[in-house]
């Protein structure tokens, strides 16, 4: 394969996929990885693709519509669910804790026991989940209706949670990037996950390992706001200890 030829077609994977890993590129190419880096470095100086940990993300349409709840709900669903059950353990009786509108928040409210509880969240599906357990005190944000992930968002909702302080704030994201940090589909799911990083004394980041080495459109937070971090087993070992060395707990399941 000429390099040309594996210039297009390194593109080409990276915007079909979104994002992919140096070492994956690296079989499909049939080259060895350190030339695949230096491709990737030669691609993100022409504004073909952008560098990320580990591999490369696209820059076709960056600000991506979110994803539909339906289609989020079965995407890596028993990783999701694994790690909502792992994440639930975190909880004692009389907490006051935030989940927000991911599909892993919804996994958490249905394993969640009906325990003396205060949880707030932006998510229709999760206060609904949570609507029939009695114990259970359930705030909502109210704010702007997001219809593709029924979610509240906008400025009442980020000026709701001003009025809150929680003990723990369960979240998830679209991207965990080692260097830029936590990211999001777009700037209003942004903002307000910024906002309930604010008001928690302790965060923890609910992220399958499809989400690492990746960086979407909007900027959510640094990662030394993330106290510990809930994956699934296909993290790979140096990002797990990499993570550890900036002081994070990781947990895999």
């Amino acid at each position: 394969m000429l390099v040309a030829e594996r210039y297009e077609k390194i593109v080409q994977l990276v915007n079909e996929r979104g994002s992919i890993r140096v070492s994956e590129l690296s079989e499909l190419c049939e080259v060895t990885e350190e030339t695949i880096r230096r491709d990737l470095d030669r691609l993100e100086q022409s504004g073909r693709l952008r560098r990320s940990h580990g591999g490369a993300v696209s820059v076709k349409d960056q600000q991506q519509p979110e994803i539909p709840y339906a289609e989020r709900e079965i995407t890596r669903a028993e990783e999701k669910k694994r790690i909502a059950r792992e994440a639930v353990k975190r909880i004692a009786p009389n907490g006051r804790i935030l989940l927000d509108a991911s599909t892993t928040a919804w996994y958490m409210a249905a394993n969640l026991p009906d325990l003396p509880l205060t949880v707030l969240t932006n998510s229709i599906k999760v206060a609904m989940e949570l609507a029939g357990k009695e114990k259970i005190e359930v705030i909502s944000t109210g704010g702007i209706l997001a219809a593709r992930s029924l979610s509240y968002v906008g400025p009442l909702a980020e000026r709701s949670l001003d009025a809150y302080h929680v003990d723990l704030a369960f979240l998830s994201c679209k991207g965990v990037h080692l260097e830029r940090g936590i990211s999001e589909s777009n700037e209003l799911q942004g903002r307000i996950k910024q906002k309930m990083i604010g008001i928690a004394d302790r965060v923890v980041l609910l992220a399958d390992s499809s989400k690492f080495g990746v960086q979407a459109f909007t900027h959510v937070a640094p990662l030394h706001k993330v106290h510990e971090i809930v994956t699934d087993s296909e993290l790979d070992r140096e990002t797990t200890e990499q993570l550890q060395s900036l002081g994070i707990t990781v947990t895999d399941v």
